[in-house]
């Protein structure tokens, strides 16, 4: 399941602050650094508030640096909008005719065309409560900038954070989905029962209005 020879070639530097609290927490990483300077990270599941607190530990004990995307109108708004940016958002106008996803394959395509690091983070389920399948954004995103897709669990049956699944997406949904799913499967959220299943939401709302229609 992992196409990336190890050790990757670009490590971080994380905080030793954030590692101690995630270990007094009882909490365990799994990270040995990026196979490139650009990517999409996925993170699953996303079932509760205590989330997000989460992943930002996370993300300062491994110390890699991560975009998101975000409304524009929420980075006009004083001191909000400059924390956002200092977080790593990035405002995006939904309204535009291209669309959010084109402005992030853009964007992503361009950092690689400059060999300039660019990470996008993203939750592909879009809320805490249960949907029929992930939002496709990142998956576009991926595909079209060639770039490698980090499936990052977050399994409370465990309480460990696996942020060292990376995949090279071929293009065939089904096949691409299949094995993302394949890594998900073990994973346990705080709250299992709002788990969106892992297809895309296009995909999975297709195959639940026929099987509605075949009733």
């Amino acid at each position: 399941m992992q196409p990336f020879q190890t050790p990757h070639l670009y490590q971080f530097q994380g905080s030793r602050a954030a590692n101690a609290l995630l270990k007094a927490l009882g909490w365990r990483i799994e990270f040995d650094g990026f196979p490139a300077l650009q990517g999409v990270a996925v993170v699953y599941p996303h079932t509760s508030n205590w989330d997000a607190p989460l992943m930002f530990l996370v993300k300062w004990a491994v110390g890699v640096q991560v975009k998101f995307w975000g409304k524009d109108t929420l980075f006009k708004i004083p001191l909000l909008g400059m924390w956002l940016r200092w977080i790593g958002g990035i405002p995006v106008e939904r309204t535009s005719k291209h669309g959010v996803v084109r402005q992030m394959q853009d964007a992503m395509i361009s950092a690689k065309a400059r060999n300039e690091y660019f990470w996008l983070g993203l939750a592909p389920e879009g809320t805490r409560k249960y949907i029929p399948g992930w939002r496709s954004g990142f998956y576009r995103v991926a595909v079209a900038a060639d770039v490698p897709l980090l499936i990052v669990t977050l399994d409370y049956s465990r309480k460990e954070c696996k942020v060292n699944q990376f995949l090279h997406l071929a293009g065939d949904e089904a096949q691409d989905m299949a094995r993302v799913a394949a890594i998900c499967a073990p994973v346990k959220g705080l709250r299992p029962a709002n788990m969106a299943p892992v297809a895309l939401l296009d995909v999975a709302v297709d195959r639940a209005d026929t099987v509605v229609k075949s009733r």
